[in-house]
């Protein structure tokens, strides 16, 4: 399945190192399926989005996200794409960008032409052919309509998803410069805050995070002496403190690092997909990989 990872040090701009694939002859394993994408988003120091992705359509696309990137910004958030709809295409690869906010989503959501009907005019807001970046689109909008109320925003989207559309998960990260928004819904895939002082759990190291099968690997030689909080798609060292969010949990992650939480989606989804009711590309894409 998709990976999610997203981190926050605000208002403190962090030095990290990101591995979109690490351990490159996990790539060659062939009891796992390879990614179809990878990317990661961060702000410049005048909060300009920057987006750093591909597809992984060929050798030279593997070979693009297995560089290291050392980047600078207060937050960031990383994917790695398994793809349910959508060609591999940059467009249609995590994270996305709308009114200088960045998105990435795991899970999967049909009846796409209601969506797209929803959405009216805002459909323009999309340029690829994913469900996610319509999903990002709903709550792009929703948040005009509460006068940029993010948390409200992204509340009534997925509201309004889970009580009209068909779905399997909506698991998404959203970062804005010096914010974090992360979801969870319902209870089909993880999802993991940890809530990291200074040092982590030892009061003096680095944070050195890394995925299962290669996928993705984070370090932060600055974090051995600041604060952050991250969440990703599941624990990523052996810090006692992760956390799983509860089903249907809205996280939200302050300019300060305050942390509040709220049960925003309480009622299991109108219209639940099991794997049997995907499309097989769809089912394999929202399997452990």
């Amino acid at each position: 399945m998709c990976r999610l990872f997203g981190l926050t040090s605000a208002p403190l701009r962090t030095h990290a190192t990101f591995w979109l694939l690490d351990a490159p002859d996990s790539l060659s394993r062939q009891s796992h399926r390879d990614p179809d994408g990878t990317g990661l988003g961060l702000f410049a120091a005048d909060g300009t989005p920057r987006v750093d992705k591909a597809p992984i359509a060929a050798y030279r696309d593997r070979a693009f996200a297995q560089e290291a990137r050392q980047e600078e910004s207060a937050t960031f958030v990383a994917h790695v794409r398994f793809a349910s709809t959508g060609s591999l295409d940059v467009r249609n690869t995590h994270p996305f960008e709308q009114d200088g906010r960045l998105f990435a989503h795991n899970g999967v959501i049909e009846g796409l032409d209601r969506l797209d009907e929803h959405l009216g005019e805002d459909r323009s807001l999309v340029r690829g052919d994913t469900d996610s970046e319509r999903f990002f689109a709903l709550i792009t909008r929703e948040t005009r309509r509460h006068d940029g109320d993010l948390t409200a925003g992204l509340r009534d989207a997925a509201r309004w998803i889970a009580a009209h559309l068909p779905l399997f998960a909506l698991n998404l990260i959203l970062i804005t410069p010096r914010e974090l928004w992360a979801l969870r819904y319902p209870d089909t895939h993880d999802l993991y805050v940890l809530e990291r002082p200074a040092g982590g759990q030892h009061g003096s190291r680095h944070l050195d995070h890394s995925g299962s099968h290669g996928r993705m690997r984070v370090h932060s030689a600055h974090l051995a002496a600041h604060p952050a909080v991250v969440v990703a798609s599941e624990r990523m060292d052996d810090n006692p403190r992760w956390r799983p969010l509860e089903p249907g949990e809205l996280l939200h992650i302050g300019p300060d690092l305050h942390v509040t939480r709220q049960i925003a989606l309480p009622d299991p989804p109108a219209h639940r997909l099991t794997l049997d009711d995907l499309h097989p590309d769809a089912a394999a894409s929202q399997q452990a990989a």
